[in-house]
């Protein structure tokens, strides 16, 4: 058993192809297929499952695939801190962002890093918290941009700013015409929301006291992002809420909708940096996370 077989059944297990983890591996797949299939014939298991084109992991192989996830991670780490020592800023950062932010965020940002920190190599992956804070707590990533509260352990949560929420209404909605809307006033039963696992979704039916779990039916309408919503909203399907960044986005709202700023309990989020307790990469997350908050502050000075 070696390192590099390690990041074979990794891999595997994260793009559920043998094909595609060659790929990611830089080898071919009849090598990878090898590799993996000596590994189980030494650890005396069958680590997949393989059923045509598509692979599981098997109840036997799930906990070896934990401890091969933690050795990639750690091994990794030792690289990282070797390139610090060389250049702290050579190594790549590895950063989530949940999707409800990052088209609002990073604009903000980016531009602030390349002056401030123009040898940092970013990487970014946009995707929902649990899988993003996952990659985290395994390594793949160096941190998160999220805005959940989390209590996982080995993880560390730094506070970047807290963002209100905004009620997004057609023109001719009633609530329109108010310069700032209660939360409990919002009719849930015409508030357009995103898909379950988006954490926007869980805050707003929190906002609004429960929602469809307090016996009120939703609108009949789920999107897998904002801007979605935002057209919905634009031709009179419903209402629905952004956050505050990306209401004061550059680019003006559709003509058809106004934005009004919400009173009420839970009516704002906070957003916050996911990263590994012990992450060596320490020193450039927080550099990252104060830069950050600097970007925010810079385009909405009250957050």
């Amino acid at each position: 058993m070696n390192l590099r077989d390690l990041r074979y059944i990794v891999a595997v297990a994260e793009h559920g192809q043998f094909g595609r983890a060659a790929q990611a591996c830089a080898v071919s797949q009849p090598t990878l297929s090898g590799q993996i299939l000596k590994l189980e014939k030494e650890l005396g298991i069958e680590l997949f499952e393989r059923a045509g084109r598509v692979i599981t992991v098997t109840n036997a192989g799930a906990p070896i695939l934990d401890h091969a996830r933690r050795a990639v991670a750690a091994a990794d780490d030792v690289l990282a801190a070797a390139a610090r020592q060389r250049d702290p800023n050579v190594a790549p950062l590895r950063i989530g962002i949940i999707p409800t932010l990052a088209p609002y965020l990073m604009p903000l940002l980016l531009p602030l890093l390349r002056i401030k920190l123009p040898s940092l190599h970013l990487l970014i992956v946009e995707d929902l918290t649990t899988r993003i804070v996952e990659r985290v707590l395994h390594g793949d990533l160096d941190a998160a941009l999220i805005a959940s509260d989390l209590n996982a352990q080995g993880l560390r949560l730094d506070r970047l700013f807290e963002e209100p929420f905004w009620l997004v209404a057609p023109i001719n909605h009633p609530l329109a015409a108010k310069t700032t809307v209660a939360a409990a006033d919002i009719d849930v039963s015409s508030l357009m929301l995103l898909l379950d696992g988006h954490c926007l979704r869980d805050q707003a039916l929190a906002l609004c006291h429960g929602g469809a779990a307090a016996g009120e039916n939703l609108a009949d309408m789920r999107a897998t992002s904002l801007e979605t919503l935002l057209q919905m909203a634009d031709a009179g399907y419903g209402l629905t809420l952004l956050p505050h960044l990306a209401v004061a986005r550059d680019a003006a709202l559709p003509r058809n909708v106004v934005a009004r700023p919400l009173t009420g309990d839970q009516t704002s989020r906070v957003v916050r940096m996911a990263s590994r307790a012990g992450t060596p990469r320490r020193g450039m997350i927080d550099s990252l996370a104060g830069l950050t908050r600097e970007s925010v502050a810079r385009k909405l000075p009250a957050l």
